[in-house]
C-alpha cells in the first residue's frame, strides 16, 4: 500500500503490505462520513431519489465495485502466475474519459469510459484508477486520481468530488490529485522495480493519463506490460443480480417507449419526426439518453443497415424499420421492429415478416443449449436459407448452397453481448458458449435489395426484429417482452394513429 507521510519511513498495517513510501507527495485524507455537500456526481444524501444508502451509482453497492477491482486482480495474477512463477507484482492502470468538444466551449454529453466505470463507480471525467499489487497476492491497493478543486472551474461546469470525499464515496485505499500520478508510479517503481505493468497503450483513452504513462515506460526498468481490458471484459460479460435488475429497467424503458412510438406513427410522418419521438419517451421514462444514434428508416431505406440520416418522409404502404435503445445509469438496450406505416402489412410484407419471427424463436430457444453466438449465426443462415426456398423468394439450386445465399439476405451477424456498451466486452470472441448471466441480442433481419433477385413484389422490403435475452440456468429470458413482435400485435398498435 502507498501512503504518502511526512517523512520516508516503511510501515505495515493490518491487510496492507508494505512498500518505500514517498516524502514528496500530499497525505490523502479520509472521512469517516461522507458530509451533506455537493459530489462530482449523484450520491445518496444528494439525490436520494436515485441512489439508496450504500450504492455508488443506481442499484450497485460499493462492496460490489470493490469486489470487481478484487476480481480483476485475482483473474491477472492467476493469468500472470501461469506464465511466469515470479511475477507477482502488478500496476493496473484504468482511466477515465476526458470531456469532448463539438466546438469552441461547447461540450457534447459526456460518457465514461464503460472499463472505468464498471471498477469504480466514478462519473468525472479526467480521473484514473490505479491497483496496485504487493507479493502478498491476495491483497491490492486501490488508488483514484482526481481533478483538484477548482471554485472557478466549478462555477462553470459544476462540483468536483475532492480527493479527501473520494475516499469514502468510492471505497478505495487512497486517492490523490491526477497531476500526482507520475510521481506515484515513479515512487512505486522503486520499491516494485520487477513489477508488471497493465495499461492498454495501443487504444489510449484519455490524453493526459496516456503521455504520463508513455513517460512512465520510457523510464521503466523491464519494460513489461499487456492490455488489462480482456480482463475487465470477461468480467463485464457475466451480469450481477443488481445489473440484470439496470439491464431489465432498460429494456422496459425501451421497449415500451417504442411501442408507444409505433402507435404514434402514420402515413406522412418523418423518420426524424419518429425519431424525436422515441428519444422522447424514453428520457420522460428515466433514460438518461439514447444508447446510439437509432436507425429509423422508411421504405427501401431499411436495406442501409446503419442508415442514420432519418430525414424523409415514410409513405403509405411502406414499413418503418427503427433499431433504438437506451442508457439508464450505464447499461443499453438494443431493440429492433419493423411495422407498417399504415398499419396493414401487405401479404408479400407478411411472409417475410413471419419468416424472420419463426427464426427469431426458434434461435432462442436453441439458448437453452448454450451455444456459441456463432453457432446461432451458423443456423440463423442455415434456417433461412430453408424459408427462401419454401417461399419461393428463392429458387430451389442444386449447385449453390442455400446457406451462402442467405448471408446474401442478412450480411450481419445475428447476435452480440449487450451490457454497459451496446457492442459489449467486444475482446470477447464470438465463438465462446454463452453461460448463465450473459445478455445477448437476437436480431435476425431480410435485406431485399435491388442486387438480389426475387419476384418483383418483394423488391426493396428491409426487415429486422431485435430483441434483448439474459441467459439462466433455466432458459433464455426475454428482457424486451414489452415491446410487441407478433404479426397481429404489431399490426393493433400501429393502426392506433391513423387518419382517414
Amino acid at each position: 500500500m502507498l501512503i504518502y507521510f511526512k517523512n520516508s519511513i516503511r510501515i505495515t498495517t493490518k491487510n496492507i503490505f508494505s512498500v518505500r513510501l514517498c516524502s514528496n507527495l500530499p497525505k490523502s485524507k479520509s472521512c469517516s462520513q461522507l458530509s451533506v455537500k455537493a459530489y462530482g456526481q449523484p450520491t445518496a444524501t444528494t439525490h436520494p431519489h436515485l441512489i439508496k444508502d450504500g450504492e455508488i451509482t443506481p442499484f450497485i453497492q460499493r462492496s460490489e465495485f470493490q469486489e470487481r477491482r478484487q476480481r480483476l486482480v485475482e483473474s491477472i495474477v492467476a493469468h500472470s502466475l501461469n506464465c511466469d512463477k515470479n511475477s507477482k507484482t502488478h500496476l493496473i492502470v484504468i482511466p477515465s474519459a476526458s470531456k469532448q468538444f463539438m466546438s469552441d466551449k461547447i461540450p457534447y454529453v459526456f460518457r465514461q469510459n464503460s472499463d472505468f466505470l464498471y471498477l469504480s463507480g466514478c462519473l468525472e471525467p479526467d480521473s484514473c484508477l490505479v491497483l496496485a499489487t504487493s507479493n502478498s497476492l491476495n491483497n491490492h491497493h486501490a488508488v483514484m486520481f482526481m481533478r483538484e478543486k477548482d471554485s472557478h472551474s466549478e462555477l462553470w461546469d459544476g462540483p468536483r468530488t475532492s480527493c479527501e470525499d473520494c475516499i469514502n464515496l468510492f471505497g478505495v485505499e487512497q486517492a490523490l490529485p491526477i497531476t500526482e500520478l507520475g510521481k506515484y508510479l515513479e515512487c512505486y517503481m522503486k520499491s516494485n522495480g520487477r513489477a508488471m505493468l497493465w495499461y492498454d497503450f495501443l487504444a489510449p483513452i484519455q490524453k493526459t493519463v496516456d503521455s504520463v504513462m508513455k513517460e512512465f515506460l520510457d523510464e521503466k526498468f523491464n519494460k513489461m506490460w499487456e492490455s488489462p481490458i480482456m480482463f475487465v471484459h470477461r468480467l463485464r460479460l457475466i451480469k450481477s443480480h443488481a445489473e440484470i435488475q439496470l439491464m431489465q429497467k432498460s429494456c422496459d424503458i425501451a421497449a415500451e417507449s417504442i411501442a408507444n412510438t409505433i402507435s404514434f406513427s402514420r402515413p406522412g410522418v418523418t423518420e426524424h419526426q419518429i425519431f424525436a419521438h422515441v428519444d422522447y419517451e424514453c428520457k420522460m421514462k428515466g433514460a438518461e439518453y439514447l444508447a446510439y444514434p437509432p436507425v429509423v428508416a422508411g421504405g427501401n431505406r431499411a436495406n442501409i443497415i446503419h442508415y442514420i440520416n432519418n430525414n424523409q418522409v415514410v409513405a403509405n404502404n411502406e414499413m418503418v424499420l427503427m433499431d433504438a435503445g437506451c442508457e439508464y445509469h450505464g447499461y443499453s438496450s438494443d431493440i429492433t421492429r419493423t411495422w407498417p406505416v399504415n398499419g396493414k402489412f401487405t401479404p408479400e410484407q407478411a411472409v417475410v415478416y413471419e419468416i424472420l419471427l419463426d427464426i427469431q424463436k426458434r434461435l432462442i430457444e436453441l439458448c437453452y443449449t448454450f451455444p456459441s453466438l456463432d453457432n446461432l449465426f451458423d443456423a440463423m443462415c442455415s434456417m433461412l436459407g430453408k424459408h427462401l426456398e419454401e417461399s419461393g423468394l428463392i429458387r430451389r439450386s442444386f449447385t449453390e448452397n442455400p446457406v451462402r445465399v442467405a448471408y446474401k439476405f442478412c450480411p450481419h451477424h445475428v447476435s452480440h453481448y449487450l451490457g454497459m456498451d451496446v457492442h459489449d466486452t467486444p475482446s470477447v470472441p464470438r465463438n465462446i458458449r454463452v453461460q448463465p448471466g450473459m445478455i445477448i441480442t437476437m436480431e435476425p433481419g431480410m435485406y431485399i435489395h435491388s442486387g438480389l433477385k426475387v419476384p418483383k413484389e418483394y423488391q426493396g422490403m428491409g426487415i429486422r426484429i431485435e430483441d434483448d435475452v439474459l441467459i439462466t440456468n433455466d432458459g433464455p429470458v426475454v428482457l424486451t417482452k414489452k415491446c410487441p413482435n407478433k404479426l397481429e400485435d404489431i399490426e393493433k398498435i400501429a393502426s392506433e394513429n391513423q387518419r382517414a
